[in-house]
């Protein structure tokens, strides 16, 4: 296992959450209906902790050694999040979004493996950070759908 692995993993996690940062602004902008304030602020909590988090990542991306990626082109050709607009119901919405914190945890936990296998205790330390916050926030989001 090479740093270029762990690099490459971390490029994806960082591109993962800014994607999903941008996605979840973009719902908190445009929201709408009975559960508006709820949901309202709960994107809100999640997009400004996702904002912190893809500071973090990136200079942990520097610190080992590589350039972080920084461009919307890069972003998208990393991430396995998908854009989508503002035209969702509230439903649609949370549902997006619960199915991308799946996504986000299990590129987070690649991540966190090649951490481990370079004996890398800031990324574990960082990925497992990550994945605690990202599991919360599909519990929250899918206790928000409709029975």
């Amino acid at each position: 296992m090479s740093k270029e692995g762990l690099y490459k993993s971390l490029a994806k996690v960082l591109a993962n959450s800014y994607t999903l940062y941008l996605k979840t602004q973009n719902f908190h902008w445009n929201v709408r209906g009975p559960q508006f304030h709820s949901l309202h602020s709960l994107f809100e909590i999640q997009y400004t902790d996702l904002a912190a988090a893809i500071d973090e990542i990136a200079e942990r991306i520097r610190s080992i050694g590589f350039p972080a990626p920084g461009s919307f082109k890069e972003f998208l050709e990393l991430s396995a999040i998908r854009e989508s607009d503002g035209k969702l119901s509230a439903t649609e919405m949370v549902k997006e979004i619960f199915q991308d914190q799946q996504i986000i945890t299990e590129s987070l936990q690649k991540a966190l493996k090649k951490g481990q296998d370079l004996h890398d205790e800031a990324t574990v330390d960082l990925m497992i950070q990550r994945i605690q916050v990202h599991e919360k926030n599909a519990w929250m989001l899918e206790s928000s759908l409709p029975q």
